[in-house]
């Protein structure tokens, strides 16, 4: 009996453990989305595109594909040069990190506005971000994000 309660202790113990490295790996990726709107903010091309994997690939959020981390960056650039003001936030609303692979899921909400010729414009919606981790860092290899609404003249 005293065998099967430390066997039962180890596993409760490795479990913990595992829980734990998990909720340190989501923090990390909620602390490197906090990151990354900074970036956005900042307009500072090279550190956004810091946080995506070399083999990156995203879904705008109007259906376009953008196909690698230097196309993405290009269209960052053109979007910042186009608008001045532009800013997205990205906010996580759950990160779930996988127990097999080195691999983790995010969910959230994104909200997005700038200012055209016809005035403020403001759209938002959902997003998934696939991570992984290469290195003990985790970077962005995959985006989707979807318009669920847009307010102002422009939309």
């Amino acid at each position: 009996m005293r065998i099967f309660w430390l066997i039962v202790s180890s596993l409760i113990i490795v479990l913990i453990g595992a829980l734990a490295y998990a909720a340190d790996d989501a923090e990390s990726i909620r602390a490197n989305r906090m990151q990354s709107n900074e970036a956005i903010a900042r307009h500072d091309v090279d550190s956004i595109q810091s946080f995506l994997d070399d083999d990156f690939v995203i879904t705008v959020s109007t259906g376009s594909i953008e196909r690698s981390r230097a196309e993405h960056g290009e269209s960052f650039a053109a979007h910042f040069a186009e608008f001045p003001d532009v800013v997205y936030v990205r906010t996580p609303t759950e990160v779930t990190v996988s127990d097999a692979y080195p691999l983790a899921i995010e969910r959230g909400d994104w909200v997005g506005s700038r200012t055209t010729k016809s005035g403020k414009l403001e759209s938002g919606g959902e997003y998934t971000a696939a991570w992984r981790k290469e290195g003990g860092r985790w970077r962005i290899y995959s985006e989707i994000f979807v318009a669920l609404y847009c307010q102002g003249t422009d939309c």
